[in-house]
C-alpha cells in the first residue's frame, strides 16, 4: 500500500455531497453490494450521498475485471488482489473528479437513501479472533482477578470458528437467543432467552486472494489477502456462554448472528492512516519467527465507536448515547497480517470473500470499553442513560450502534458508515 494521488486532499468530486463528506469523500471509494428499484443485487461504490452502479458504468471503467464486477456478489473481485483493485479505484477517482466525464456516468448514481445494502460477499467462513488485549484482560479479571489472560495469550492469536450463515448486514434486527443458562448458586442449568445480552465492538477483515490447502501464508505476504474491512458486531449471550464455553469455546452465545456494515473499505483507501500498531510492553515475549516481519506499519490507525439508544430515548427525541470510544490499533495486541498468517499457518485455505473478526476492541481507558460486560463490570456497576434507565445488559428496543473513522492530518479523512442493530423479542 501506498499513498498516491488519489488520497491528495485537494481533490474534489463533481458530486458535491462527497466533498466534506464525513464517511464517503472521493478519498475514501468503498465497495459494497446494493440493489434498488428495478435493480438486482449489483456492485456499487460510495461518493457521498449516492451508490455508483458499476455494472452500468462498465464501458467506462474498461478495466480487464469488468465481469467480475459484473456479478451480484465481490467474491470474484476480491480473488483478484490489489492491481485490479488499485486500478478500479484510480479510474473511478478520475471519472468522480473530471468534470468531462460526468455526462458519461451521473445517470448511473442511486441515491443511499433509496437503496438497499445487502452483505458484500458469499461467506464461505467466518472466524472470529480475540486480539484485544485490554478486553482479554478485563473479562479475564472477572473470572481469574489474580491471572487475568492465560499462558498463551501472548504467543498466539487465540480464535475460533464462528457461524457463517448467521452474518447479516447492517439493520438486521437482533432477536434475543435462548439457551441453558446456569446461576453460580443454582444445582442445575435452566432453558430460556438470555438475561445477558450484550454486543462486541469488533473490525471484520475481508480476504481477498486465498491460499491452497496445505500452503501457509507467510507474514511479508499476508497484507495481500486482504481485500478491506468493516465494522462488525460479535452479539454475545453472557449467561449462555459462561455455562457452555468450556471446554470447546463459544456456540449458542455467538452464532444466533453477526452483524456488519455494509461497505468494505479497502487497504488503498487505508493506505494514509496506517500505523505501526501496538507496542509490546517491555518483558513480553517476541513473536515467534512465523509471526515476525510483515508491513513496517500494520497498525489500523482507526477510531472506533460504540453508541446506545433505547426505544424511551428515541420516544424523548434524545440523542445515542457515547459508550466507548478508542484506536484499534491501540487495542489490537496481534495485527491484521499475524491474525491472517496464524489462521493458515497449518495449511487451512482462506478463500476469497471469507469473513475475519479481530475480537472485541477495548482501550486501557474506561471510555474505550468495548463491551457491556465491562462497561457494567459483569453487571455491578448498571450504566444510567439519558432517560433515566439503567443497564448492565441490552433490553428490548434498544439499538446499538458502531461507528469507525480514520484521520490524519494532511489527509481527508474517511468513514465506515455505521453498523447497527435493535433487539428485539
Amino acid at each position: 500500500m501506498s499513498v498516491d494521488a488519489t488520497h491528495d486532499p485537494a481533490l474534489r468530486s463533481w458530486v458535491e455531497s462527497a466533498n466534506g463528506h464525513p464517511d464517503f469523500p472521493i478519498q475514501n471509494l468503498p465497495l459494497g453490494v446494493f440493489s434498488a428499484e428495478g435493480l438486482e443485487r449489483r456492485v456499487g461504490v460510495a461518493i457521498g450521498d449516492f451508490i455508483l452502479d458499476l455494472p452500468a458504468v462498465a464501458e467506462q471503467l474498461g478495466g480487464a475485471w469488468v465481469e467480475e464486477l459484473s456479478q451480484p456478489v465481490l467474491n470474484a473481485f476480491f480473488a483478484l488482489g490489489a492491481g485490479p483493485r488499485r486500478s478500479l479505484r484510480e479510474r473511478l477517482s478520475a471519472l468522480l473528479s473530471d468534470e468531462g466525464s460526468r455526462d458519461a456516468v451521473e445517470a448511473a448514481l442511486i441515491g443511499q437513501s433509496e437503496a438497499t445494502m445487502h452483505l458484500p460477499t458469499i461467506i464461505g467462513d467466518y472466524t472470529d479472533f480475540y486480539v484485544g488485549i485490554h478486553h482479554a484482560t478485563n473479562v479475564g479479571k472477572q473470572f481469574r482477578p489474580d491471572n487475568p489472560l492465560l499462558p498463551n495469550y501472548k504467543y498466539v492469536p487465540i480464535g475460533y470458528h464462528g457461524r457463517a450463515s448467521s452474518v447479516r448486514v447492517s439493520g438486521e434486527p437482533v432477536r434475543r437467543p435462548s439457551g441453558q443458562r446456569k446461576a453460580p448458586d443454582a444445582d442445575a442449568p435452566v432453558f430460556g432467552p438470555s438475561r445477558r445480552l450484550d454486543y462486541e465492538l469488533e473490525l471484520g477483515v475481508w480476504v481477498g486472494p486465498g491460499n491452497a490447502l496445505g500452503d501457509a501464508i507467510p507474514i511479508d505476504e499476508a497484507g495481500a489477502h486482504v481485500a478491506g474491512y468493516c465494522l462488525l458486531n460479535d452479539w454475545s449471550a453472557r449467561d449462555l456462554q459462561a455455562w457452555e464455553y468450556q471446554p470447546l469455546g463459544p456456540f449458542l452465545a455467538k452464532n444466533f448472528l453477526t452483524s456488519v456494515s455494509p461497505w468494505v473499505v479497502t487497504p488503498e483507501s487505508m493506505a494514509p492512516f496506517m500505523n505501526e500498531g501496538f507496542e509490546r510492553p517491555a518483558g513480553d515475549p517476541a513473536p515467534l519467527d512465523y509471526l515476525a516481519g510483515g508491513s513496517p506499519q500494520p497498525g489500523l490507525g482507526l477510531t472506533v465507536e460504540a453508541w446506545l439508544t433505547s426505544e424511551r430515548m428515541r420516544d424523548g427525541g434524545a440523542a445515542p448515547l457515547r459508550l466507548s470510544r478508542g484506536t484499534a490499533s491501540e487495542a489490537m495486541y496481534w495485527t491484521v497480517e499475524q491474525i491472517v498468517t496464524h489462521h493458515s499457518c497449518n495449511g487451512c485455505n482462506l478463500q476469497p470473500g471469507d469473513l475475519i473478526g479481530t475480537g472485541t476492541l477495548s482501550t486501557a481507558s474506561a471510555d474505550g470499553l468495548g463491551s457491556l460486560l465491562e462497561i457494567s463490570q459483569g453487571g455491578k456497576a448498571p450504566l444510567t442513560l439519558p432517560s433515566g434507565e439503567q443497564r448492565s445488559f441490552l433490553e428490548e428496543g434498544d439499538e446499538v450502534i458502531f461507528t469507525a473513522r480514520a484521520e490524519r492530518d494532511g489527509f481527508v479523512s474517511i468513514g465506515f458508515g455505521e453498523c447497527r442493530g435493535v433487539v428485539i423479542g
